[in-house]
């Protein structure tokens, strides 16, 4: 009860700012929704104060916010201040676009996350150090994927529609932008958690009795699926709301695309119905992954009978690490000498050569250069960012009772709407997109945190070890802690693109770093038209993120690699 209670005040509150959104932002909603309904018409007093009886502003954000809850009960979610349309069908529609979506993305990612797998599980767990090219993957921006899936494959050669929303064969593409980068990311969680299951006594004993490969395999994935389910409902909402820019692109009216133009317009209902939706479906997804996880537990999870899921330890490759680290370095190097605002209008879109490495843009301007210092702008952020939400991440995960609604809660907010919430409260600035990902980016973290604890406590192991009468600190300090922090903290280095590329598509969508910045999700945002007749103004910048990402899989490889070996189980 306690936390049904926590949670309906937290999705409460959530929703309740958001109605409240224009008053906090000290905005005129009847302004804005004027400009929305028509751009060249003149807002003079009375056009204004006509708008602002229509929509009864008069009697102030909290009875407009007490009449739209009223109407809750009753399947009423307002009328758009746009539009005059029902909000309900309006998001009803939209959200059932954004479910088709996912749910073909889902299988795309579960598909990628097993090719990621594969070698792992072919050679019985024993993994080795890499895993450079899922890093890759990882790293790709969803919204270069889709412009490059449109344009390629949509309309140069013509295999699949590009644009548009009638019918299944429209959800491929949209399907593979999503799926790919999120795939690859499921498949080194559950790549990473991999060897520990095959290390275990089980193993051995069920191949002694002649049990097929292929069954030990699947049992294995078994083992490891109840610490990744939570993750994977966060992936789940994730690509429902938070695929904001890859419903622009293909022109899908999906729910993140429709929260996203009425939070800019201040489309209030549409807006609180859409927010809604998301919290319910994240509460409804966070809810199937607990069932699942007691469902592939069951009682052993009640009778602290769980073995400990230990990683055994593997020479790490030292040598992919420090090549991308110096290649990194490199461009950096090269690039942070050179002058990123000079514009050379007789150099425009330059291929790359000895004078430009990696090319012009469509002003001339160096992008080797403009790489380099957006570099110090989104690296280094990424860097401060992913060091908070796993410090957050850890903290909260230790305390799922209270962490546990709020991560659901937190999940439901896409970081594009998250930006416009705090821009409401603190202002716009250069700071407004780290605000924004560092407030929804330690949830995955948490969930994580909460999924290992729960299975470490429970661990046979642990109960012996209470037995002896070891205390809550002894165990949380050489137990608990050892066995957690290092798989959260490989989780932490393997978003470590991803937060990147949250900041990048902020950018990418006007609400991050403004021109002339060469912050990199506006670097690619500029370059994007010209990617068919100039591709090297978008593939420098992404192959430099590709390298990131391989970098930070690679270094979470070398990371907490548990010396007990096999015998821990």
């Amino acid at each position: 009860m306690r936390t049904l209670l926590w949670r309906g005040s937290l999705a409460g509150a959530l929703v309740c700012g958001i109605g409240l959104l224009p008053w906090l932002a000290h905005t005129d909603p009847a302004l804005t929704v004027l400009k929305a309904r028509a751009q060249d018409r003149d807002p003079d007093p009375e056009v204004l104060a006509a708008v602002r009886n229509q929509l009864r502003l008069g009697e102030g954000p909290l009875a407009l916010l007490g009449r739209w809850l009223g109407g809750l009960p009753r399947g009423d979610a307002g009328r758009s201040w746009i539009s005059g349309a029902e909000a309900g069908p309006t998001v009803l529609q939209a959200l059932g676009a954004s479910l088709l979506l996912m749910a073909v993305a889902s299988l795309v990612a579960g598909c990628t996350a097993a090719v990621v797998c594969a070698p792992t599980l072919y050679r019985g767990g024993r993994t080795r150090p890499g895993g450079t090219g899922s890093a890759v993957l990882a790293a790709l921006p969803e919204f270069l994927t889709a412009s490059v899936l449109a344009t390629v494959v949509g309309v140069q050669l013509g295999w699949l529609p590009a644009l548009g929303w009638y019918g299944p064969q429209y959800t491929l593409l949209p399907a593979l932008a999503l799926g790919l980068p999120a795939g690859a990311v499921l498949g080194r969680l559950l790549d990473d958690q991999l060897p520990g299951a095959f290390a275990e006594p089980w193993v051995r004993a069920a191949a002694a009795r002649g049990l097929p490969a292929p069954a030990i395999a699947r049992q294995a994935v078994r083992r490891c699926l109840p610490g990744l389910l939570p993750n994977t409902a966060l992936f789940v909402v994730g690509m429902t709301g938070g695929a904001v820019a890859v419903e622009q692109i293909f022109d899908i009216p999906g729910l993140g695309r429709t929260t996203l133009q009425a939070a800019l317009a201040q489309d209030l209902p549409v807006l609180q119905a859409g927010t809604l939706a998301l919290v319910l479906l994240a509460a409804l997804a966070a809810g199937a992954a607990r069932l699942g996880v007691r469902l592939l537990i069951g009682p052993a999870l009640r009778d602290a009978a769980v073995p400990a899921l230990t990683r055994p330890a593997v020479p790490a490759r030292r040598t992919t690490p420090l090549a991308l680290a110096a290649a990194l370095l490199a461009v950096l190097t090269a690039g942070l000498p050179r002058d990123p605002l000079a514009v050379d209008t007789g150099a425009r879109l330059r291929p790359p050569s000895w004078e430009h490495p990696f090319g012009t843009d469509a002003l001339g301007r160096d992008l080797l250069a403009r790489i380099a210092h957006g570099a110090l702008d989104t690296l280094l952020l990424a860097l401060a960012i992913s060091a908070g939400t796993l410090l957050a991440g850890l903290l909260l995960g230790l305390l799922p009772r209270l962490s546990g609604p709020l991560v659901d809660t937190v999940n439901a907010v896409p970081p594009v709407l998250a930006a416009l919430l705090v821009t409401a409260v603190a202002g716009g600035g250069p700071a407004t997109p780290a605000l924004a990902v560092a407030a929804v980016a330690w949830a995955p973290l948490a969930a994580h945190t909460s999924a290992l604890l729960r299975q470490e406590r429970a661990a046979v192991h642990l109960t012996a070890t209470r037995a002896l009468g070891a205390g809550r600190r002894y165990l949380l300090r050489h137990e608990l802690l050892p066995a957690v922090v290092p798989p959260v903290t490989r989780h932490a280095l393997l978003r470590l693109p991803g937060t990147a590329l949250a900041l990048a598509s902020l950018g990418f969508l006007g609400l991050g770093a403004q021109p002339p910045s060469p912050e990199w999700g506006h670097l690619l945002a500029e370059n994007q038209p010209y990617a068919e007749r100039a591709p090297w103004t978008v593939l420098a910048p992404a192959a430099v993120l590709a390298v990131l990402g391989a970098l930070a899989v690679t270094a979470a490889g070398a990371v907490g690699r548990s010396r007990r070996g096999t015998g821990a189980a």
